[in-house]
């Protein structure tokens, strides 16, 4: 075993945190902004992508590993949680926004999972968090992150975030499941991955769906959410009151807008 045996627990249900007990000189990495809290004799340290040195040895090895971060929009750094003391310590980590948290043993799922871009939560050290370039270009240009996403490997614990409510599909050979695009949390290694038109120009256009959504073929296990934190963020922008309209049931937000804007 290469990666740091950790234990765990998922407090909540909408707005959820995960607690993670280590045991001395076990270590857990998250994702920057991720942090909760944490006991103390826990020793918190920046490190250079995932700290797995999977680029190779020395400086460049390290710099390799977080530029690949840099290719998925995610931060140069992460952070490693160490438990320094002597007894058993926990460090918690929260959801950046209400959905659910998913643990996933990476010794169960074949030792690999690929994710969007935006899911990885937190992971025990060892675990290689790197980027998943998708064969077909076509599933590049038109799948938002479906032609850059993440892949987790080892054989340690993973945790991934999603939103609203998660359902896990087991795709069997040949099968075919047609996905929204933002609504694809995670896949195994064995399901193949691509972007298909929505035919008819007036269903896509007229029908409030997208032009593209992804066909997953398996043999494999899929993980979808129902709320992607894009179409959240579409939403509360769109009934989110505007600047020049009259009195109405929105002017109360529009006021608490108005003071974060300083007006």
């Amino acid at each position: 075993m290469n990666n740091h045996e950790i234990d765990y627990k998922i407090y909540g249900d909408d707005m959820q945190f995960v607690e993670v007990e280590l045991d001395p000189k076990e270590t857990v990495i998250a994702e920057a902004g991720s942090f909760m809290m944490m006991e103390d004799d826990i020793h918190m340290e920046t490190i250079f992508g995932d700290g797995t040195g999977g680029g190779g040895g020395g400086l460049m090895g390290k710099l390799f590993s977080a530029g690949k971060r840099v290719i998925t929009g995610e931060s140069l750094f992460m952070t490693a949680f160490t438990n320094q003391g002597t007894g058993k310590k926990h460090v918690s980590f929260a959801s950046p926004y209400p959905g659910k948290i998913i643990p996933m043993d990476l010794s169960e799922l074949g030792g690999k999972i690929i994710c969007q871009k935006d899911a990885f939560l937190a992971a025990a050290k060892g675990v290689s968090v790197g980027i998943e370039f998708q064969r077909k270009i076509g599933a590049g240009f038109f799948g938002g992150e479906g032609f850059i996403m993440q892949k987790l490997e080892g054989d340690g614990m993973a945790f991934v975030h999603a939103g609203g409510t998660i359902t896990k599909k087991e795709v069997l050979p040949g099968q075919k499941l047609r996905v929204d695009t933002g609504c694809l949390v995670a896949m195994t290694s064995g399901v193949e991955y691509d972007i298909e038109f929505v035919k008819g120009v007036k269903t896509a256009l007229f029908g409030g769906e997208g032009l593209f959504f992804a066909t997953l073929r398996g043999p494999g296990s899929v993980w979808i959410q129902s709320l992607p934190f894009s179409r959240l963020a579409s939403r509360v922008f769109a009934a989110a009151p505007h600047r020049g309209g009259g009195k109405d049931e929105g002017s109360i937000t529009r006021g608490i807008f108005d003071m974060f804007n300083g007006d």
